[in-house]
């Protein structure tokens, strides 16, 4: 077939004629055009893979081709490589060795030998690197599982964004597919005669019969700085932390064409820590809810509060907040990112929170919902300031929030922390005119007195103010502390804290919620 500035390819089909152009001229849309031009000397690779499928003749296929990578600027691999004290780089590759074992043993003999290895830390970009032939075979059995499974129905941009993507988060990129598609091939063959539910049970089994998780473990290469296992990783290590649990259930629904979704708790509310779950999505695209980390692995309730949900995306969103100002101007956390939709109502009841904010404070115009974890205030959503208020969206119920303003790399509080309760709303402006006494009591789960140790209570009203120190004698169910203001946020801080501690409030009748 010969080429020319640009030609028509007519396909011939049973109800008539169909055509589209070929971009043989190298012109292609704008927005992938853009991305060609930043990939610099890889360019050449990326065209590869365009015209492959522009000569192919299957629109769909060219179409995802395009989507691919008119997004592939946001993406990219955090990897390391190993060098010696000199800085000489060290060849090491796990799948050299038959198992995990044997790899972490090879690396220590390794180490004895070079004295001490230096974990080199790198960003691999995407669109700099990705070969044309990789897109090629992740697009083509990308294809061939979808348009050979149940859910070739479902739209193609839920096709692309969900079933098609060749990597899920920052994981170093493999050729994953022929892998995972015999692996899990009876999943597909299961789907004949059963339904999604009982295929996705089935999946906890089998993943808690080889896979472990590396919560509290010590880690299998110490000081190793990789973020996320590759694809090819969780199969060989058989281990790995929730976030790994979760793209490996992306890895292997998707190898079948089965549309999976990877979802953020990027913070608890109302306890420490963050989690990843999953949505896997029927063929008429209704979610269900997927948690291997639990034993009821579908549609189990989340057991507390998230400060968001939010699902990740192969493709830029164009309503998120990086893509409104610049990312020096947003708080370092996920919502630096480009690539999320949030998902909180399908997995939390929640509402909008508007709140007042101070006005003795210069106005900016966008403000954050901060939550409380790991003993501090961290970011979790944001909204567009109006007048003299804030309204955060789709924010969970039963968490406190506390509206910033984020200048100049510093937090700096906007208004009063608000309780977005299930039956209420509450602002907690301290109330330091009527004061009184409290009673701290202990409750099982949450405090008990340890004899002689001492016990500080802070209220919030800018920072954390001390209202003084008690010592729990010996069978001490309570403690008290006078000249309390009203209407506050507490923390009980003891003197063998790890940091831990949640906020709480004090209601007039002495009832106590902890948040």
């Amino acid at each position: 077939m010969k080429r020319g500035a640009s030609y028509i390819l007519l396909l011939i089909v049973t109800s008539g004629f169909i055509s589209w152009t070929i971009p043989t001229d190298k012109h292609f849309p704008n927005d992938v055009e853009v991305i060609l031009t930043k990939a610099g000397n890889n360019r050449s690779e990326l065209e590869t893979a365009l015209l492959y499928f522009a000569e192919k003749g299957d629109e769909q296929m060219l179409q995802a081709a395009y989507f691919l990578i008119k997004n592939m600027d946001i993406h990219y691999s955090e990897t390391y490589y190993l060098t010696d004290s000199t800085g000489k780089k060290v060849e090491f590759r796990e799948f050299d060795y038959p198992d995990i074992a044997s790899a972490v043993s090879a690396l220590d003999s390794i180490c004895s030998f070079y004295g001490k290895l230096v974990f080199r830390d790198t960003v691999i970009s995407d669109m700099e690197h990705v070969t044309g032939q990789f897109l090629i075979d992740n697009i083509n059995q990308a294809f061939n599982a979808w348009r050979n499974s149940k859910f070739k129905s479902i739209p193609f941009k839920d096709f692309c964004e969900y079933i098609l993507p060749y990597r899920v988060t920052v994981e170093p990129i493999e050729e994953w597919r022929s892998v995972y598609r015999p692996k899990y091939q009876w999943m597909t063959d299961s789907l004949q005669n059963k339904t999604l539910e009982r295929i996705l049970e089935y999946a906890g089994k089998d993943y808690n019969r080889w896979f472990s998780s590396s919560y509290g473990r010590k880690p299998l290469i110490e000081d190793e700085p990789l973020s996320r296992l590759s694809a090819l990783q969780l199969l060989f290590r058989k281990r790995g932390a929730c976030e790994d649990i979760a793209a490996l259930q992306v890895f292997s629904l998707r190898s079948q064409g089965i549309p999976a979704a990877y979802d953020v708790i990027p913070w608890w509310a109302t306890s420490m820590g963050s989690h990843f779950v999953n949505t896997v999505f029927n063929d008429e695209m209704k979610p269900i809810r997927l948690d291997m980390t639990n034993a009821t692995v579908i549609n189990r309730n989340l057991n507390r509060e998230p400060a968001k949900v939010l699902r990740t995306t192969y493709s830029k969103q164009p309503d998120v907040i990086a893509m409104k100002m610049d990312w020096r101007e947003i708080p370092p956390c996920h919502l630096r990112t480009l690539n999320y939709v949030d998902v909180t109502d399908e997995w939390w009841e929640t509402s909008d929170v508007t709140i007042d904010l101070s006005v003795d404070i210069p106005p900016k115009e966008i403000a954050y919902a901060y939550v409380f974890n790991w003993g501090r205030w961290r970011p979790a959503w944001w909204g567009e300031v109006k007048g003299s208020s804030v309204t955060f969206s789709n924010m969970p119920k039963g968490i406190v929030i506390l509206p910033v303003y984020y200048e100049k790399g510093r937090m700096k509080q906007a208004g009063h922390p608000l309780v977005n309760g299930y039956n209420h709303q509450l602002q907690l402006i301290p109330d330091t005119i009527h004061k009184r006494t409290v009673e701290i009591k202990q409750q099982d789960g949450y405090l008990i007195f340890r004899p002689n140790k001492k016990y500080e209570l802070f209220y919030w009203d800018q920072r954390w103010k001390s209202l003084g120190v008690q010592v729990a004698d010996e069978g001490e169910t309570s403690l008290f502390f006078e000249n309390v203001p009203g209407n506050v946020l507490f923390r009980l801080i003891p003197e063998y804290s790890v940091g831990k501690e949640r906020p709480f409030i004090i209601m007039q009748d002495g009832k106590r919620y902890w948040w």
